[in-house]
């Protein structure tokens, strides 16, 4: 199982990062290690002192496929949920810096938190997808696939061009702005539409 993610697909969270607005899909990914799931509680990692929360709307692939057209994407993911993609935004910053590459802020131990799945139906208009992240039940992102610079469709073909899909994969389809710190104690749960498929504390 793969889990391919998609830096600044929101214009207006490359914005709040001061960085560019990109003129292809930014891909990076997280090993099988990061997934958390079924609402677990996740615990503050020793190595950082600034930790933020990133929601997103992920995909599931249901199918196998390599160089996927785009035309045929949707018939490759079945099920949508919403994640937290976690950030040492302290970390991510001194590897910028240098050069260097961030999967040390990016990709450690259950830094991709998922939700419930919700399979996809023709009543899921999924370039109208609304979601949104809580933090201590007070609202801190709202996003709308409507907004995305890359659609899903878009990103399943691009992606299928450099490495095979698998059944299992998913995909973090990027942040909307309003991204933050979290401490331990607080409470993240993110929505889809008014239906909250997330809960879970930072320990």
């Amino acid at each position: 199982m793969k889990i391919f993610c998609i830096g600044r697909n929101y214009a207006e969270h490359a914005r709040e990062l001061g960085n560019e607005i990109p003129t292809d899909p930014v891909i990076f990914m997280k090993p099988h290690t990061a997934l958390l799931t079924d609402n677990k509680p996740f615990y503050y990692p020793n190595f950082t002192k600034d930790l933020h929360y990133e929601c997103e709307i992920v995909l599931r692939i249901c199918k196998n496929g390599k160089s996927v057209r785009e035309k045929f994407a949707s018939g490759y993911y079945d099920a949508i949920t919403t994640g937290i993609d976690f950030t040492a935004r302290d970390l991510q910053q001194k590897q910028k810096d240098k050069g260097l590459p961030w999967e040390i802020a990016k990709a450690f131990d259950h830094s991709a938190v998922i939700g419930k799945w919700v399979p996809l139906t023709e009543t899921i208009r999924i370039n109208e997808i609304r979601f949104s992240l809580k933090k201590n039940q007070t609202l801190v992102q709202e996003g709308n696939t409507r907004d995305l610079i890359y659609s899903f469709d878009f990103l399943v073909s691009y992606i299928s061009n450099y490495f095979s899909l698998n059944m299992g994969d998913i995909i973090f389809t990027g942040t909307p702005k309003g991204v933050g710190p979290v401490s331990i104690g607080d409470r993240l749960s993110a929505s889809l539409f008014d239906d909250q498929l997330l809960d879970f504390e930072i320990k």
